[in-house]
């Protein structure tokens, strides 16, 4: 269904009157022009924030196309704000996989310059079925799924163009993946089921940055959380941070709610299945739909039924009730509004810049996998500081002199 304009525009304007980092951005890029006469794909979830970006980036010249990074996450409102101004967009909520793929195809179709990605799903189409480089200069990628793909391209050798890391950049892990997807993922699984977290136990699988995040926001609202991990360093880190640290069989026969943010797949499958507690709600926050073993609770229930948007109840032949959160898809935009509009400045702020970097850079660069250059990751941070009523103080000149002696300096 098509969305509705008037409202697309004021999400679009609500969101861009909270992203003052971007919104510099953009002001500089209508001065400059950097992508004048380039053409940017980026593959993302549709929505206000992501029209910010694509607005940015066209101030700056450049023909800007969008596809959804997600059947579930578009925002249809946004979108129709999005078309108004002239940004050709293919995203629909609710699209199927067949419109979904096509969509990023489309991408491709437009010959991109630089592509901005969310996943690695376009730039694995550039490496597979449409194995062909064109005049594509680089590509950026915001999510820890998809810098796995990035680097194991590179790795066997196989990197087609060179790939900027946005989600590695201090700016970026340390707020997008901690304070978005903690916030967002309760949004979510909050807009889903209207139900309690106080008093529930609560397993994260998971203690990376997202994990780390959706721990600490399920903890303060009073759940009694337990982290599962096949890393030891990370479990130790959980445990240490005050969390309960179990393997995902045990944690399941007590659990009331499971969120995966692992980024790899079948977490929660047919042997935990099989122990569930009744009643359990099984919630995803990873970039795939594949943390939940949909097929294994579809092989092993005796009934399934939709109980409520975005809420699906499969019920097992013993009688225990397990409910499968927004398909098993990123929970906080298939059922919320994705991450709060001050987190996104951040990051879309770093993915305009590193886009812009290699626009003038993409074509004297190799074909690795690069961090975001400091002096741009620096400088978001720099440029947050106002808005968000941060004052720094100043070394003295003593203090420089005495760190300076043990720099090899005089």
């Amino acid at each position: 269904m098509p969305g509705d304009l008037d409202r697309g525009r004021q999400k679009v304007e609500w969101a861009r009157s909270h992203m003052p980092v971007l919104e510099g951005i953009r002001k500089r890029f209508e001065t400059e022009r950097p992508f004048q006469g380039l053409t940017l794909s980026a593959v993302l979830h549709v929505e206000s924030k992501t029209a910010a970006l694509a607005l940015a980036l066209q101030a700056g010249g450049a023909d800007v196309r969008l596809a959804a990074g997600n059947p579930l996450s578009t925002d249809d409102d946004a979108v129709a704000a999005l078309k108004e101004a002239k940004v050709e967009t293919y995203a629909v909520k609710g699209e199927s996989v067949a419109d979904y793929r096509a969509g990023i195809q489309a991408m491709l179709d437009a010959d991109p310059d630089v592509i901005i990605d969310d996943g690695a799903d376009l730039v694995a189409l550039v490496h597979t079925d449409r194995k062909h480089r064109g005049k594509i200069r680089g590509s950026t990628e915001e999510t820890t799924t998809g810098v796995t793909r990035l680097r194991s391209l590179e790795r066997s050798g196989g990197l087609l163009f060179p790939a900027i890391d946005v989600n590695d950049a201090e700016m970026k892990h340390l707020f997008d993946n901690r304070y978005g997807t903690g916030q967002s993922t309760m949004d979510g699984i909050f807009s889903a089921t209207n139900l309690l977290i106080a008093g529930k136990v609560c397993v994260v699988a998971g203690y990376g940055w997202c994990g780390k995040g959706v721990a600490a926001r399920l903890r303060g609202l009073g759940g009694e959380v337990i982290v599962t991990e096949v890393d030891p360093v990370r479990a130790i880190e959980a445990r240490l941070d005050g969390f309960a640290v179990r393997p995902m069989l045990d944690a399941a026969r007590v659990a009331d709610l499971i969120v995966t943010v692992t980024g790899n797949t079948h977490v929660v499958r047919a042997e935990h299945f099989k122990v569930l507690k009744d009643g359990c709600l099984l919630a995803n926050s990873g970039h795939f739909d594949v943390e939940v073993s949909r097929s294994d609770l579809e092989g092993m229930a005796e009934s399934h039924r939709t109980v409520r948007t975005n809420v699906e109840e499969y019920r097992f032949a013993d009688g225990r009730r397990a409910f499968l959160l927004g398909e098993g898809r990123l929970i906080n935009l298939a059922a919320g509004q994705g991450h709060p509009v001050e987190i996104m400045d951040l990051s879309f702020a770093l993915q305009a810049l590193s886009a812009e970097y290699l626009a003038k850079n993409g074509r004297t660069l190799q074909n690795r996998v690069y961090a975001v250059p400091a002096e741009l990751d620096r400088g978001v941070a720099e440029a947050a500081l106002g808005p968000l009523g941060v004052g720094l103080d100043a070394l003295t000149a003593e203090q420089i002199r005495y760190l300076a002696q043990w720099e090899g300096g005089t």
